[in-house]
């Protein structure tokens, strides 16, 4: 329950926000903490024992069937990032309070901001692989949400779609990666599937499931080549940079490779490709991020580059590796978010981002310039700072690895280089920014200290980088080896968290890079030159070409398939149709089965015939639309009556009130068409028509012979063994119906219900003239509602009332059921409308149509959620028999309120359906009293 309420706390605080929106920024900022402040509370109270390695897990079975259960789990890992995603994200919502003015929507920011929280957490907990796989296409869709929160910014718009683009494809990825594993392991629970790693790395599937999962993990973490949409979606307000892209959303691509490092490393495959992409992505962030004005864009490629440096560090051939890259993840954090929270400052007070004119601010802001600088020092590796620590891990593994051969000296060399950037980009934000010169032409001027509690969020996380930095072996230790030791499966290498290690190589790297830093920045100007003769690429502008090119792609295909004739479209639906005949029938060395088929009796033939006529016929008067609709009348009443005489009741009964329920509005729709269509199709249309139409007859006609002949397994026997004992009921079709598919019935009557009003909406305000003469220039009677018609409809009303009643009753056990017993009220009330009209039907009846509807689902949904409540599992259904006085032994059945629901739906959707189609002529006055 814990775990639960730690993950659907924010999603049930989205709410918050606007309730108390009128109160102003104050109270939304207070309202929107709620949640992380008790989610981190009920964090805290796990600490002890997930420190001490304890795995809390919950599950709670959901769609069995699927794999899919509501399965969670804390251990040091996912402590670790719920650790992140909490407390940094309060302190973003203290900053948030400051930074967003009082005309921004600050209630819809804080609830996409607990939106995606809460994504983040359900990812990080999950103990499911689909599970983990649901939050984490929430996490792109709250992210895209924010990161075009100010939408009226084209840069924003285009931003958010790249980025929901780019993860978003890289999900469908991870989707069939997930999939993949599954199918393999035999289990979508991460207990299971962590400790199935050698039986997936010895499958033939692993590369695949391989490449599949870190195509999710590389465009969620901006790895190479799909590192381009990070930068674009800086146009985000900075709150969301600094809890998006440094701290949560980009640590989503790493956390999954930390969570399966024990499924999926240990391959050459796991060393190239996740070693090698990392490695570019760290050298490109690096060199791109010391060459951008924006601050934010050096920010979001230095981003880049630690996600590539965490990444490489998952990728090496060694067990202390992923303990360098937890730690660097914890490291980069903090002082990633200060650093973005620093430069949200410097845009509040100076209005600009642009490093060429934010110069000298240490003179009007020393206090955020101390705060910036420290965090700076601290992503560049500076020593008694965090990230010096956790660079120094880096350099060592890289020294470590041994899978290149005579090239090992390549990681090492390159790891050295990308510090060397990462030193000069650090120390351009400190120079470029604090010092350099003075202001120029800000839109703010002076600049000066932002408000008091604006800065807390930054102090607190600089004051983290220090105390990791000078005390690493107190203040995060246990949290470490309880994170790596989640992820990588097994004991801990012996490893130690101290300041000083003595002389060695990765000191002496770390040293290369600092002198190499300095170097480079000093000598900057020759190498802007450089990179501004280089080709001006911009992301943005390829994104959007080729988005229009796909468009325009998309657009000419359609419009030479979709070009409105109906006649088309059917065309290519039955010419696949025969493609797909022929692929199947082909294989088949004789089309005859070993079993004879069922004698033709006389009364069969003679049906078969009738139909065959009635069909040909509505073919041949198909331009004279009511005798052809007589003539398909006459083929609905067959095909009826074929069903009873097969022993299908059930559906002849359906077969007949749904004939007569459509032909009805085809009437209706008929009345406003002219009474003969034209004739539109060439000679050469025709027999390619005649073609197609014959060809798929043959080919249906061969394909239903071929599978009679044959013997089959039908799943019919099962529900005739068990529809009696557990569902209650000897009518199977029924029983199918409201308990072993209610599941399917619930959304099928959901679709009639939206369809239905979907009808109405698509035909309001739509106004056709109609006709005053028939087809044979006779005028139609004055009589809007005639009286017999009216008296008939009066007294046919009860009696189908009282047969569909007796329907609805006897469904459990004999053919009928509530959608027979709908449409049969429906056909009554159809008969009384067009009698009466609809507002004198609709008035005395005292309900409205898309109420009638909503409130059959409604009802259908309330009987599956209340078996939910009982402990069992969804739409469940429950009888017995009860003896009551003067009438004996009765049967009843929780099916029969799902049934109601079905009733309800059908009767409510039908005349909503009419409804919409009665009122698409003019108006006609119509009597008030009958």
């Amino acid at each position: 329950m814990l775990l639960l309420a730690l993950v659907f706390a924010p999603f049930i605080a989205v709410l918050l926000p606007f309730l108390v929106a009128q109160r102003g920024r104050t109270a939304i900022a207070v309202s929107a903490a709620l949640a992380p402040a008790i989610g981190l509370a009920l964090l805290l109270s796990q600490a002890p024992q997930v420190l001490d390695g304890v795995v809390v897990a919950v599950s709670y079975p959901w769609i069995a069937q699927l794999g899919l259960n509501l399965s969670f789990r804390l251990d040091g890992l996912s402590f670790l990032f719920a650790l992140l995603i909490l407390g940094i994200g309060l302190l973003v919502i203290l900053y948030a309070r400051y930074y967003l003015s009082e005309q921004e929507r600050v209630a819809r920011f804080f609830a996409c901001l607990l939106l995606f929280m809460g994504s983040m957490l359900g990812l990080v907990l999950a103990g499911n692989l689909l599970l983990m796989l649901m939050f984490w296409e929430l996490t792109s869709l709250s992210s895209f949400l924010l990161i075009g929160f100010w939408s009226q910014q084209t840069a924003a718009r285009q931003g958010a779609r790249m980025a929901l683009t780019v993860t978003g494809g890289g999900g469908l990825a991870l989707l069939a990666g997930i999939l993949v594993i599954g199918h393999v392991v035999g289990s979508y629970e991460l207990s299971d599937v962590l400790a199935a790693g050698d039986v997936l790395r010895a499958h033939s599937l692993y590369p695949v499931a391989l490449v599949l999962v870190l195509l999710g993990v590389f465009t969620k973490s901006a790895q190479f080549p799909f590192h381009f949409w990070l930068p674009h979606a800086m146009s985000a307000p900075t709150p969301v940079s600094a809890y998006l892209h440094s701290a949560t959303m980009v640590k989503a691509g790493v956390f999954l490779l930390a969570r399966l490092y024990p499924l999926l490393s240990g391959t050459d495959w796991w060393f190239y490709l996740v070693t090698f992409t990392g490695l570019i992505t760290l050298l490109i962030g690096a060199v791109t991020a010391l060459f951008q004005h924006d601050l934010k864009g050096l920010l979001a490629y230095s981003t880049i580059s630690h996600l590539g440096l965490i990444t490489l560090l998952f990728g090496l051939d060694s067990d202390f590796a992923p303990v360098a890259a937890i730690f660097h993840i914890i490291n980069h954090a903090t002082f990633k978010a200060s650093l973005f929270m620093a430069a949200g400052i410097i845009d509040h007070e100076t209005g600009s981002r642009d490093m060429r004119k934010i110069n000298g601010l240490w003179k009007y802001m020393p206090h955020t310039a101390v705060l910036a600088m420290v965090a700076s020092s601290a992503m560049a590796g500076v020593p008694l700072l965090n990230g010096f620590l956790s660079k120094e891990m880096f350099f060592s593994e890289t020294l470590h690895q041994h899978l290149l051969g005579s090239f090992s000296w390549l990681l090492p060399t390159m790891a050295t280089i990308a510090g060397v950037f990462s030193v000069a980009y650090s120390l351009r934000f400190i120079h470029d920014v604090f010092f350099n010169g003075t202001p120029i032409n800000l839109p703010k001027f002076p600049p000066h200290e932002p408000p008091r509690y604006m800065k807390i969020p930054v102090e607190v996380l600089v004051f983290c980088c220090l105390l990791v930095g000078m005390l690493p072996a107190f203040t995060i230790d246990s949290l470490l080896a309880s994170a790596a030791q989640a992820s990588l499966g097994h004991a801990l290498p012996e490893y130690n968290l101290a300041i000083w290690h003595g002389f060695n190589m990765p000191l002496l790297m770390s040293c290369i890079a600092l002198v190499g830093g300095i170097i480079v920045y000093a000598q900057r100007a020759p190498l802007f030159r450089w990179y501004e003769g280089l080709p001006d690429i911009n992301a943005r502008v390829i994104f959007e070409n080729t988005l229009r090119f796909l468009y325009g792609l998309v657009s000419r295909t359609l419009a030479r398939i979709e070009n409105g004739s109906l006649q088309r479209y059917i065309c290519l639906l039955l010419l696949a149709v025969i493609v797909v005949l022929v692929a199947g029938l082909t294989p088949l060395s004789r089309i005859t089965g070993e079993i004879a088929l069922t004698p033709v009796d006389p009364l069969t033939a003679l049906g078969l015939l009738v139909m065959t006529g009635a069909a040909l016929l509505t073919m041949g008067f198909h331009r004279q639309r009511l005798t052809a609709l007589l003539m398909l009348s006459v083929v609905g009443l067959i095909v009826a009556m074929v069903f009873a005489r097969f022993s299908a009741p059930d559906l002849a009964l359906t077969q007949l009130v749904v004939e007569v329920v459509t032909i009805l509005l085809m009437l209706l729709v008929v009345y406003f068409l002219p009474a003969k269509a034209p004739a539109e199709s060439s000679s050469l249309l025709h027999l390619r028509d005649f073609s197609i139409a014959a060809s798929c007859g043959v080919l249906m006609a061969v394909l239903t012979f071929a599978v009679l002949t044959r013997p089959y397994q039908s799943i019919a026997d099962f529900f005739l063994a068990n529809s009696l004992l557990g569902g209650g009921g000897t009518n199977v079709v029924n029983v199918i119906l409201v308990d072993f598919r209610g599941f399917d019935t619930l959304g099928e009557i959901s679709v009639l219900a939206i369809t239905a009003i979907a009808t109405v909406a698509l035909l309001k305000g739509m106004l056709l003239p109609r006709s005053r003469v028939d087809n044979q220039g006779r005028a139609w009677s004055s009589e809007a509602y005639p009286m017999m018609l009216g008296m008939l409809a009066r007294l046919i009303l009860p009696l189908a009332l009282l047969v569909s009643v007796f329907i609805f009753l006897r469904g459990h056990n004999e053919p009928g059921g509530g959608f027979i017993a709908g449409l049969i009220t429906a056909v009554a009330l159809i008969l009384l409308q067009v009698a009466y009209g609809q507002r004198w039907v609709q008035t005395r009846m005292g309900v409205r149509f898309p109420n009638l509807a909503a409130s059959g689902v409604l009802i259908a949904t309330a009987t599956g959620l209340v078996s939910l409540l009982l402990g069992y599992p969804f739409l469940t259904s429950a009888f017995g028999h009860f003896n009551l006085p003067l009438i004996g032994e009765i049967e009843l059945a929780s099916a029969m309120l799902f049934d109601l629901g079905v009733y309800l739906t059908v009767v409510g959707g039908t005349l909503l359906i009419l409804s919409g189609v009665g009122r698409i002529g003019h108006s006609v006055k119509l009597p008030e009293k009958l």
